[in-house]
């Protein structure tokens, strides 16, 4: 070994070596971004999830799960469509989502280039967000916040995260441990113009 003081952020999954991971609560920041639409009174919440191999999609995927079921919904897996946190695979994930027979009213975007994707989607069958569907992203890039419509997403504590990470590899190189082997950094919901209460249903 080399003796040098290693951190890993946002791990892809469990980590293999014995160091300090800093990362986002994912899971806390599904159950948010899902809970949000479900108090719009979205009931029908369609999910482009990112790829199942990450560590944060899995939490992700799990926050909206618990937020269902805490509102006494089970996952209709016809809902949850695969993407891979590009905005091709939110488009692609959006428009299986719109072929059902009965689409979701919302959708929960695993990355905010994936509801970028979702919303291009959606202006491509002539629908308008938020009045015909909400959208939902993840991450809080600068640029969502000038999107047509700006993004409701869950923001990552991504300059805080980076910040740790320089502070913990300065404390392991003095000799001294991190408080915690696993440090996660909360996530916050942002609520701009991309949600809304689904469209009535005309009988």
């Amino acid at each position: 070994m080399l003796g040098v003081p290693l951190v890993v952020v946002d791990p892809a999954g469990s980590p293999v070596l014995d160091v300090p991971t800093i990362g986002a609560a994912n899971w806390s920041g599904g159950l948010a971004a899902t809970e949000h639409l479900l108090g719009l009174g979205h009931r029908r919440i369609g999910l482009i999830a990112g790829p199942p191999r990450l560590l944060c999609s899995r939490a992700r995927f799990d926050g909206y799960r618990a937020a269902l079921e805490g509102a006494g919904l089970a996952v209709d897996e016809s809902l949850v469509v695969p993407g891979d946190f590009r905005p091709e695979s939110g488009c692609t994930g959006c428009t299986a989502l719109l072929d059902l027979p009965e689409p979701p009213s919302a959708v929960f975007a695993a990355s905010d280039q994936m509801a970028l994707g979702t919303i291009e989607a959606l202006r491509r069958r002539g629908l308008r967000v938020p009045e015909d569907m909400s959208v939902v992203g993840f991450d809080d890039l600068p640029e969502v916040r000038w999107s047509a419509p700006p993004l409701t997403t869950v923001r990552q504590p991504l300059a805080d995260m980076g910040k740790l990470a320089v502070r913990t590899v300065l404390r392991l190189a003095a000799g001294e441990q991190p408080d915690s082997p696993r440090m996660e950094l909360g996530t916050e919901l942002v609520v701009r113009s991309s949600t809304a209460p689904p469209p009535a249903r005309v009988s």
